[in-house]
């Protein structure tokens, strides 16, 4: 296991690290999960875009779906609704945008509704099962980081490095409340609540993946968490 905290240097460091890219193509796939303002994002984007690898926004997966499920007016807790509106939805990551149906949703999927919305409906277990085979569809033969919630322990239990990020609480928050212009109480009394359930649901819960290797991002630059996870995967992949 890997860790590495803001009380820890680089000679704390100890790597236990299982490579298992296809040979044959050089395809790897990089899985990071988290809590919400953890820095995943950034961070497996940013990581992604060094390293020449396509990036998958698994969050934004589910984001475009309680959108959708939110215009036609589909109880959050629907469960068949819900997965017969997922069979019939496409859902494109271009880069930056986030397409629904070919129509960018990239902002609308960001706004403070969506955002308390998506957490219940990502919990539903057929929504969940659904968007797993989505997700394991893209980017065939290419190397992609994923970020999520279960992308290490569910969808991608196999990829080549699994990195959990994590941040003390309050730290979280106040990232979050900078990135959407909120109020840090708020958005902390929010992240508790989505914790909770990310969490304590039966299908997928939000868990350290076996075997991957976990960051303490507080107190630490998106930056430097960007600079280390790129030289924990150029380790583990030889690139």
């Amino acid at each position: 296991m890997f860790w590495f905290g803001p009380r820890q240097g680089r000679n704390s460091l100890q790597v236990r690290l299982r490579l298992s890219g296809n040979p044959m193509t050089d395809r790897y796939v990089i899985a990071i999960d988290g809590p919400s303002g953890s820095g995943k994002s950034t961070a497996a984007r940013g990581v992604a875009r060094r390293l020449g690898f396509r990036f998958l926004d698994s969050g934004a997966m589910y984001r475009a779906l309680a959108l959708k499920s939110a215009r036609a007016g589909i109880g959050a807790q629907d469960g068949t609704a819900l997965s017969a509106l997922l069979d019939r939805t496409e859902i494109e990551l271009d880069g930056e945008r986030v397409l629904l149906d070919g129509e960018d949703v990239s902002r609308e999927i960001r706004t403070p509704e969506i955002t308390r919305l998506v957490s219940v409906v990502a919990a539903v277990p057929q929504v969940r099962e659904g968007m797993v085979i989505k997700q394991r569809a893209c980017y065939p033969g290419e190397s992609f980081v994923a970020e999520g919630r279960d992308v290490g322990s569910v969808v991608f239990p196999d990829a080549a490095v699994k990195v959990f990020l994590t941040a003390d609480p309050r730290e979280r928050a106040i990232r979050r409340a900078a990135e959407t212009d909120r109020d840090v109480e708020t958005v902390l009394a929010e992240q508790k609540e989505r914790d909770a359930r990310d969490e304590g649901r039966e299908h997928s819960p939000l868990i350290r993946a076996p075997g991957a290797v976990v960051f303490d991002t507080t107190g630490h630059s998106i930056e430097e968490v960007i600079k280390r996870l790129e030289e924990l995967i150029r380790q583990a992949t030889q690139r």
